[in-house]
């Protein structure tokens, strides 16, 4: 089987340290297939930090002609729900993944996973400990200090297997008894202090009911897992680093037949967000956001309601690639993927956000005419499409200035002004409002001579101003998403509450916008560009036919690299 070449010569980038792994393995035979795992747990959505694991652990099998298992840890069962896994088998499967006949649950091994347990304690490798937590924290010891050994760590062994037996029948209650592992009290890692195995909970859970009322830890539970799928790379997060001596443990103790690689890389760090899957939920459960799905939210549902594409997402994680060491990524560099993607898709139309009305004083009050747009200026394969044209139309409000500087090229009294797509035009009067004195009206003439934005003497204009037909215009809401946090590291300061620093600006509604009638009957995920507003996406919850709602996913450039200037 071929493997990707490490050359720099043709200017791609270099492997990162995992895939070199991965090369330098098939290379020597010791594997022939690479075979990796997302093992999400269903306790929430995804966010963009998963994402970074699920392309790498998808990308790796599908370069190396390899294959990928998405695995549900499911054995926390007071915390998942079936609702869980079906949002995250939907969000593996929008980033354009596929795990196909390889679809796996912890809970599929609860069996095994006793069984080994049995094992354990049959090699004098395991124990029943009936401490309280307070206690176990207690004989557990510092960094600086080793633990001390449980009372109950010398246990018989069929005083253990009986007791274990008697967990599993429901025999004592949830915090009485748990099943520790004995390895080392005085190991300077904690995790290889006797850690739990198993923990008594009377929770149903959501696949096996109620068969079980003892449940396996994470760190048990996952090595087995990867060992019984015969998972060659087990790649996860820099946090796991010390848990892997217990990882190893485990596997060795058991003499399992396979015994997968754990390999850890730097987790994704992104500025203004925070990537805790706690932290996220307080922000819906406390009502800061509207869900889990909010486009403020760096889920990837979020993403999804927002705008982002699936390529967008996949292409953010390569240029970030896979470091060892922990690093902060500028949101910038996200929205920046987005905004390169929907560049090259995103047909061009026009969306007056904030309007203002025009006349055109000296147009026929009866004519309508079509202009013809173009639907992207650098792909002429995307076609154009047809405009009405009217003698009122609505512009946006901040392009008329009164009184307006040399340097501003909008519309000023006495200044002419390109229609995009139609005719220029001057204004010549200004309609305010006696009461508060603000515009309401803009009267203004055009040159028939300039349809299509071409004066036939040659003159020129320097500003170029996007517009609706009043009578044609469809209204709609548009919301603008800023981002959810106003610091970079909402989590720097550890005496401050983390959602002080929420961003109260994160979210405006705007109700009276208006966008051209081609956009009528869009579909929901429909993405767009308003000229020289942005990209929106149509809303895939809220947005109905007839009332319309746009979500902005990003601008045209990035404003907060000028803010962070300045």
């Amino acid at each position: 089987m071929s493997t990707p070449d490490n050359s720099t010569e043709t200017g791609e980038k270099p492997l990162d340290f995992i895939r070199q792994i991965v090369t330098e393995d098939l290379a020597s035979g010791k594997h022939s297939t690479p075979v990796t795992r997302f093992p999400p747990e269903p306790n929430g959505f995804l966010h963009i930090g998963h994402a970074k694991s699920i392309c790498l652990n998808f990308g790796i099998a599908a370069e190396f002609n390899g294959r990928c298992h998405l695995r549900f840890d499911d054995t926390n069962p007071s915390k998942e729900e079936s609702a869980y896994v079906e949002s995250i088998k939907k969000d593996v499967q929008w980033l354009g993944f596929d795990w196909g006949e390889n679809l796996f649950y912890a809970s599929d091994y609860f069996d095994l996973l006793y069984d080994y347990a049995i094992e354990l304690i049959k090699k004098e490798k395991a124990y029943v400990c009936c401490l309280s937590a307070d206690e176990m924290r207690e004989y557990r010891g510092t960094l600086t200090e080793p633990g001390k050994e449980s009372p109950h760590r010398n246990r018989p062994v069929e005083e253990n297997l009986k007791l274990f037996a008697e967990m599993k029948d429901g025999r004592h209650p949830e915090g009485s008894h748990v099943l520790r592992a004995k390895i080392d009290m005085a190991s300077p890692n904690l995790n290889m202090r006797d850690p739990i195995l198993y923990r008594i909970m009377n929770v149903s859970h959501h696949r096996t009911g109620d068969k079980w009322c003892i449940y396996p830890m994470y760190d048990y539970t996952h090595c087995l897992s990867d060992a019984t799928e015969k998972i060659t790379h087990s790649l996860c997060t820099l946090e796991f680093e010390d848990h892997r001596p217990l990882y190893d443990w485990v596997l060795d103790t058991l003499e399992t037949p396979a015994h997968p690689q754990q390999i850890e890389f730097a987790r994704l760090n992104l500025s203004y967000t925070v990537m805790s899957k706690r932290k996220l939920m307080q922000l819906v459960d406390e009502n800061h956001v509207h869900g889990w799905d909010d486009p403020r939210m760096l889920t990837i549902s979020g993403l999804r309601r927002r705008g982002y594409t699936p390529a967008s997402i996949r292409n953010f994680c390569t240029e970030i690639g896979i470091g060892k060491r922990d690093s902060w990524i500028d949101m910038g560099v996200l929205e920046n993927a987005v905004r390169n993607d929907l560049n090259s898709k995103a047909p061009r139309v026009m969306g007056v956000l904030d309007p203002l009305k025009v006349v055109i004083t000296n147009y026929p009050e009866d004519r309508v005419e079509e202009v013809e747009g173009k639907n992207h200026p650098q792909n002429p394969d995307m076609g154009t499409r047809k405009l009405p044209f009217s003698r009122e139309i609505y512009i946006e409000r901040s392009d008329f200035l009164e009184n307006a500087p040399r340097k501003f090229f909008r519309l000023d009294i006495g200044r002419e002004v390109r229609l995009r797509y139609a005719y220029f035009i001057t204004c010549n009067a200004v309609v305010k409002d006696e009461a508060t004195g603000e515009i309401t009206e803009l009267h203004c003439t055009y040159d028939p001579e300039t349809y299509g934005g071409n004066a036939p003497d040659g003159r020129k204009v320097k500003g170029t101003i996007h517009w609706v037909s009043a009578a044609h215009a469809v209204e709609c809401e548009v919301r603008l998403y800023d981002r959810l946090f106003c610091v970079e590291n909402p989590d720097a300061d550890k005496e401050t509450d983390f959602k002080e620093h929420l961003n109260p600006d994160s979210l405006t509604s705007l109700t009276s916008c208006l966008v051209e009638p081609s956009l009528r009957d869009a579909a929901p995920g429909t993405c767009v560009q308003f000229e020289r507003q942005g990209y929106f996406c149509v809303d895939s919850k809220d947005s109905k036919p007839g009332a319309l709602v746009f979500n902005r996913t990003v601008g045209l450039r990035d404003s907060w690299a000028k803010r962070k200037k300045k």
